[in-house]
């Protein structure tokens, strides 16, 4: 089932804006990777699909993740993240480079509320509506205990998953911050919240190493209790 949902995400159309930078940008290249051969596709969910924990982020970065073909690899977004969930117990190694660089995740799935790379990593809010059958079909498959928003954007697409689903009645009970935990319903994954691992947070200090550690020694600890 998740071979067939991850080609499914590889061969979607449902957003020609995006689909046409994907392209551009894998034709243009940066000049550090003109020796690449880009992905230039929507990229799927990458990790261990029993895992407790799913991580939800943004979207692919047009020189990253559009380029390598594996979430959050290829970026500092993901050197941030990787090293992070390296140092909880989550990831097998520290880098994550590329697809075929021996990366295993343990007890963790990272999907993002768009597949492709937007323009200023800013995927309009129709484009996140036509992504998000995956990321429930991706909830679904996975039922994981624990869901990790990176992000105030993934925050709310997960919380608008919820509202189409009738388990909450709307999101402003849910205030997005830093590192906070939600116990939303019998039954459904606790939600945390963390900032976005972004070079605009971690290089302002807004996001730093000991805050991310945190979140994910959190999340371990709430996937390893229970709900």
């Amino acid at each position: 089932m998740f071979e067939i949902l991850q080609q499914e995400v590889v061969e979607c159309r449902r957003c020609p804006r995006l689909r046409e930078h994907c392209t551009n940008m894998a034709t243009v290249k940066r000049r550090a990777y003109r020796d690449w051969e880009y992905w230039g596709k929507p990229v799927p969910g990458f990790g261990d699909p029993r895992a407790r924990v799913l991580i939800l982020g943004l979207a692919p970065a047009a020189h990253g993740a559009n380029r390598t073909g594996r979430i959050f690899t290829g970026d500092r977004s993901g050197d941030w993240l990787y090293r992070a969930l390296h140092q909880t117990g989550f990831a097998s190694q520290p880098h994550s480079v590329s697809r075929g660089d021996g990366m295993q995740l343990h007890d963790a799935y990272i999907t993002a509320a768009a597949h492709c790379a937007p323009p200023d990593n800013k995927p309009a809010p129709e484009e996140i509506r036509n992504c998000r059958p995956f990321l429930e079909r991706e909830l679904d498959l996975i039922q994981p205990r624990v869901v990790v928003a990176l992000g105030k954007i993934a925050f709310d697409t997960y919380l608008d998953i919820l509202k189409f689903r009738g388990v909450i009645q709307s999101r402003a009970a849910y205030r997005f911050e830093h590192n906070q935990h939600f116990r939303i319903a019998k039954g459904q994954p606790i939600l945390v919240s963390s900032y976005h691992p972004s070079q605009q947070n971690t290089s302002t200090g807004k996001l730093t190493e000991k805050m991310l550690l945190d979140v994910f020694r959190k999340a371990r600890r709430l996937a390893q209790n229970g709900r």
